[in-house]
């Protein structure tokens, strides 16, 4: 099962602040054990969103939106990518997790599973999915 533990944004965040040498400090080393464990897949920090864009799509047309973006509680400052046995595990881990706000202030980490090929019944355009490696364990 993989899971995607998502660091929210914050003020300090979107003004592009970067975090003291101490939270990187209990980042690398959280990471580090979740490597150990071997349920490490992947981990970043996202620049602003005045470095990102949108598109909308109502069905009838596109359009883009350049950053920034007024919702901070909306947005992802970083991420996390486990592969856990269980949602159990995963929730033990996440627990874990280093409180990610510059000043050690309140946090909100949300964790989402992904789905994963077996959630969908067969079907060509699953083969093509298969074929590209997308959505496997």
């Amino acid at each position: 099962m993989r899971f995607m533990i998502l660091v929210k944004a914050t003020r300090d965040s979107e003004a592009g602040k970067m975090p003291p040498e101490s939270l990187f400090a209990e980042m690398g080393k959280y990471h580090e054990e979740l490597q150990k464990a071997g349920l490490l897949l992947d981990g970043s920090g996202l620049k602003p969103s005045k470095k990102g864009w949108r598109i909308n799509d109502d069905g009838a047309k596109r359009s883009f939106v350049d950053g920034p973006f007024a919702e901070t509680k909306e947005l992802v400052a970083g991420y996390t990518i486990i592969q856990a046995k269980s949602r159990e595990e995963a929730i033990e881990w996440t627990k874990r997790f280093p409180n990610p706000w510059l000043d050690g202030g309140k946090a909100e980490i949300e964790v989402r599973e992904f789905y994963q090929l077996e959630d969908f019944a067969p079907s060509k355009e699953l083969e093509r999915f298969e074929s590209i490696g997308l959505g496997r364990k």
